[in-house]
């Protein structure tokens, strides 16, 4: 009989400890499978930018996986289409924030879940035709600037540097245009010069001989918060525990973004259109760890400023509930 309870004890401890390792495995941690979420399915929207690598990163090295989740990347025409498509066929999108905030002032109820990039040195640029004679950011008065958006970023940031060249804001004529469209516009001399991001800068220079003008990542701009992930604040409240476990992964994979910028370099050609050569070139700016309030703040008061919003917006109300930084 004691033979028997000494073995019933011993079993009894094995299952505790069995039960426990599962919790483990089916806790919220990114290094096990997530068992507790509202759902293990979501699609994100993307654009061919290096903003999104570590995305790319995530998915190569299974770190959503691990979690549990399936992430399904979706390719976008735009970010403005992508926002449209929040709680059809996207559950959360890539944008800049320029553009998420002004879809929220617009009355789209958005939350962020997450900072994307920031911009390093000529991670976002002016740049002109190998031919011309636009050398520097003052050197006209009423250039003609081809910008994906006018009320995105590139103008944004177009006109805040710009003016610190003493060029008049209400002088600059953005000619809006697909980022894929503008070296042709600086080979026939429609613009003086584009914004541009990354790789689109370096494919001009090697194709072209694009040369830049000034980086728009400089003075009132320099370490500009760029991009970021959001969701409608109506998944959001639905699936809190799910979008968790997202911005765990995402702060993960920002790591190792962060960490290896070669591995963003090499990401690029599975996705962004570009070959060895020229993302071995690519400037590679700042991964954020985190949402951080006061630096997304910086974006929202700038678009007030420049009247790109008709009011102050709060970003802290639009982070999930406790996230302070």
């Amino acid at each position: 009989m004691a033979t028997r309870a000494k073995a019933l004890r011993l079993a009894a401890v094995l299952i505790t400890c069995v039960l426990t390792a599962s919790c483990g495995l089916f806790g919220s941690s990114s290094n096990g499978g997530n068992a507790d979420v509202e759902r293990n399915v979501i699609r994100i929207g993307v654009l061919p930018v290096v903003d999104v690598a570590p995305l790319r990163i995530a998915l190569t090295e299974k770190l959503f996986e691990k979690a549990g989740l399936q992430v399904n990347l979706v390719t976008q025409p735009s970010e403005a289409e992508a926002i449209k498509q929040l709680d059809t066929t996207l559950d959360l999108t890539w944008a800049t924030h320029v553009s998420l905030f002004r879809a929220v002032a617009e009355g789209t109820e958005l939350q962020l879940q997450g900072e994307a990039y920031q911009a390093g040195p000529n991670s976002m640029a002016l740049v002109t035709s190998a031919t011309s004679d636009y050398d520097d950011p003052g050197k006209k008065s009423q250039p003609t600037i081809a910008v994906n958006s006018e009320t995105d970023i590139g103008a944004l940031t177009t006109r805040a540097v710009l003016d610190t060249a003493a060029v008049e804001k209400q002088k600059i004529k953005f000619k809006p245009m697909a980022f894929a469209d503008m070296e042709a516009a600086l080979t026939a001399g429609q613009v003086d010069a584009a914004f541009m991001i990354e790789p689109f800068i370096t494919k001009a220079q090697r194709k072209i001989g694009a040369k830049i003008v000034t980086d728009t990542a400089r003075g009132p701009t320099l370490d500009f918060p760029m991009s970021g992930y959001a969701s409608s604040k109506k998944f959001a409240e639905a699936n809190p525990k799910t979008l968790k476990v997202f911005r765990d992964v995402l702060r993960e994979a920002q790591q190792r973004a962060q960490a290896n910028k070669l591995a963003v370099q090499d990401s690029l050609t599975g996705y962004a259109d570009v070959d060895a050569p020229t993302a071995a070139l690519v400037s590679v700016g700042t991964f954020p760890l985190s949402l951080n309030p006061i630096r997304l703040q910086r974006v929202a008061d700038m678009m007030d400023t420049e009247d790109v919003l008709s009011g102050r917006l709060d970003v802290q109300q639009l982070l999930p509930p406790g996230t302070t930084n």
